[in-house]
């Protein structure tokens, strides 16, 4: 596909961590709608440890055994979510792990905090579609939590809809445009409730519902790198060239990385044959 560069560039560079390739994962290649759960991710990051850092996960994890309150279960998970980001630098148990903290702890800032983590991750370029399913599904459970807490929560109300757009747990989408419409309808300056639209947008093919969407968000955030990547996309898919050279262009200017640099004067050139 011709804007895969670019939209690597963009995960790559500018947006969430990149997903490594499970034993789970991979075991579903073959499977026509796979099914990930949380055991199996935590079994399959597992194996693929060093046997130093084997040792220090069972230590922590023996600590759940010998928990003696809600208090000291939260904090082992923090443990576990910290020794996943930190030494084993693995994606999925890193939240997972963040996300059963978040269930027992049960406030409206832990809650929202971890499922904004797994809808960051999900609506990224490169996640496995059978890893979105996982991501939406556990951030939906923690956004009904929190909304039960605060029902007037905007943030969790466009989160819970963007678990709908991009994870395929509901056979109609039109559930996660409506709870992302009921946010921006009322606030058009939403940027955050915008931004999903418009990528619900792109990912549907509605490229000039899209393309609305992303010149309206970056009146309000004019430097909105992730927006402005979408944006030239979406005028080159539509074979509005000059428009999405222009983008390139910007966003070339505001990036300080020589690879991304390099990565978009290749498809500046490209595009102006």
């Amino acid at each position: 596909m011709v804007l895969i560069s670019i939209g690597l560039l963009a995960s790559l560079y500018f947006f969430a961590p990149r997903f490594k390739k499970s034993a789970a994962t991979e075991a579903n290649k073959s499977v026509e709608k796979p099914s990930i759960t949380s055991a199996s991710i935590i079994d399959g990051a597992r194996i693929s440890l060093p046997s130093e850092q084997k040792i220090s996960l069972l230590s922590i994890e023996n600590q759940l055994v010998s928990a003696k309150s809600v208090a000291d279960s939260i904090r082992v998970y923090r443990n576990l979510a910290k020794f996943w980001e930190d030494s084993a630098h693995r994606i999925e148990p890193y939240l997972y792990y963040t996300y059963s903290a978040a269930l027992l702890e049960n406030s409206e800032k832990s809650l929202t905090f971890a499922a904004q983590l797994m809808v960051s991750n999900l609506i990224a370029p490169d996640a496995p579609p059978a890893i979105q399913t996982w991501m939406a599904g556990n951030a939906k459970v923690l956004l009904e939590k929190a909304l039960v807490i605060n029902p007037n929560n905007d943030s969790a109300k466009v989160n819970l809809g963007a678990c709908y757009l991009f994870g395929n747990i509901s056979d109609n989408p039109m559930q996660g445009i409506l709870k992302v419409k009921e946010v921006v309808d009322k606030n058009p300056h939403n940027t955050y409730g915008q931004l999903i639209l418009a990528l619900g947008g792109k990912k549907s093919g509605q490229y000039d519902k899209a393309i609305e969407r992303f010149v309206l968000l970056l009146k309000d955030e004019p430097n909105n790198i992730e927006a402005m990547v979408n944006l030239a996309e979406c005028y080159e898919l539509t074979n509005q060239n000059v428009l999405a050279i222009e983008w390139y262009t910007k966003v070339k200017q505001l990036v300080n990385i020589p690879e991304a640099k390099d990565a978009l004067d290749k498809r500046i050139k490209l595009l102006k044959k």
